[in-house]
């Protein structure tokens, strides 16, 4: 089954997140794509604020930091700010759209020219993760799942469509470019399995703890 462009993306962004450089070639043979598809998918990431740099020649990474004056801004705080741009853009509100606007054109001002595209083009970005903020209304369990060390019963929308069930002893949160992962021990799966936020479709804290 050929991938989804949006998984591509996630998992293209998974690879680059260990910040070391990554030859294009071998980025677009462990995705399975042309170097052509390859080199839309990163300008599609670029596009949408991820911090990819590098060249064709060289290769690829994600960047740990984006300086804003006169603060330095760490890679989770501008992607918790992307998040929440992302969010409020999609909003029905026209007025927090309109706020969410303004602010991206202080952000684009302050940003070194090629970090971002203009503030007008940023609301009219498609978003290779879109349906990121699906998963935000998980957060408060897992948090709590993870602090209580409680287990959890999940119910996942694989990327290949199946529905998985999940046993899950919650062990951390991250996150990548807009997108909510959770680790967690499976019991039917004998593993640990990394979970997409945005995939899991319940997730209800058990009465028994690991």
């Amino acid at each position: 089954m050929r991938m989804r462009r949006s998984d591509r993306l996630f998992q293209l962004v998974s690879t680059l997140s260990d910040y070391a450089l990554h030859r294009a070639e071998d980025l677009a043979q462990a995705q399975g794509v042309s170097l052509r598809t390859l080199y839309r998918d990163i300008a599609r990431l670029q596009t949408a604020g991820v911090p990819v740099a590098g060249t064709r020649g060289a290769g690829y990474r994600l960047t740990p930091a984006v300086t804003l004056p006169p603060l330095t801004l760490t890679e989770d705080e501008v992607e918790a700010l992307q998040l929440g741009l992302a969010i409020v853009l999609q909003s029905p509100d026209p007025d927090l759209r309109t706020h969410a606007e303004t602010l991206a054109e202080k952000i684009d001002a302050a940003l070194p020219e090629m970090a971002q595209p203009d503030a007008l083009q940023w609301a009219q970005i498609p978003n290779p993760f879109a349906d990121a903020a699906r998963g935000l209304g998980h957060l408060p369990i897992l948090r709590a799942a993870i602090k209580a060390r409680q287990k959890l019963r999940v119910i996942y929308n694989r990327e290949d469509t199946t529905v998985q069930q999940h046993t899950a002893h919650p062990l951390s949160l991250t996150h990548y470019a807009r997108s909510w992962l959770l680790t967690a021990y499976s019991e039917e799966t004998g593993r640990p399995e990394t979970l997409r936020l945005d995939l899991i479709e319940d997730a209800t804290a058990l009465p028994e703890l690991f």
